[in-house]
């Protein structure tokens, strides 16, 4: 969606937000519902649901609200959720292991089709009824399977090596939980997961509490 292009990061933050909350209200029969109540459910303001969802167009009807069905399809269309894509982990260890086991990334349609490590005693183990592969089988994998995004789960000092191995052979999006910035063509997508910076993102909300 070219629209999307402008669309600030704040906005595209918060859809995830709205496709859950969205979800649940379907699950509990709710057809249709005003900004105000959403707001009260979903926690922004009135206002700023209004000016999130008109980036993308005219969703709701004054008097009327929105239907939830149909917004929560307009949410999955613009988060691009109405595809599959195949992702591959490359690091096997404590959270490599976490995210091959919550199911709930291929309910949304991310589906892992492979998990790589550099650890022999790792290699041959199977998760959720996926094998752990050496991790120099990677290059050879990536040539003759199409995957579109690489979930880095590596130490901070092979992050890049192993991201740029996945870039030259057509991966385009990093999802990286390594604590390192990646240097990638402006064409290739990486969400960065730094654990430590939420957590001291934590520490310092509670800090100013106290």
């Amino acid at each position: 969606m070219d629209k999307k292009k402008n669309i600030s990061m704040a906005v595209i933050k918060r859809l995830p937000k709205y496709h859950r909350y969205l979800g649940d209200l379907m699950k509990n029969d709710v057809d249709r519902i005003s900004s105000k109540e959403l707001s009260e459910t979903i926690g922004f303001t009135a206002s700023q649901i209004r000016q999130d969802l008109n980036c993308f167009g005219d969703f709701g009807q004054q008097g009327y609200g929105y239907n939830v069905s149909e917004l929560y399809s307009q949410i999955r269309s613009i988060l691009g959720l109405t595809k599959v894509y195949n992702t591959a982990i490359i690091g096997a260890g404590n959270i490599g292991q976490a995210l091959a086991n919550y199911t709930r990334f291929e309910k949304l349609g991310f589906k892992l089709k492979i998990i790589f490590d550099i650890n022999p005693k790792l290699v041959g183990i199977r998760i959720q009824d996926i094998e752990i592969k050496d991790i120099d089988y990677l290059t050879d994998y990536l040539k003759q399977n199409p995957i579109d995004i690489g979930i880095l789960c590596v130490p901070n000092n092979s992050a890049q090596k192993v991201c740029d191995i996945l870039i030259k052979n057509g991966v385009r999006g990093i999802w990286n939980f390594a604590p390192v910035d990646l240097v990638v063509p402006k064409d290739i997508k990486v969400e960065n997961v730094h654990l430590s910076d939420s957590l001291l993102t934590l520490s310092c909300l509670l800090n100013d509490i106290e």
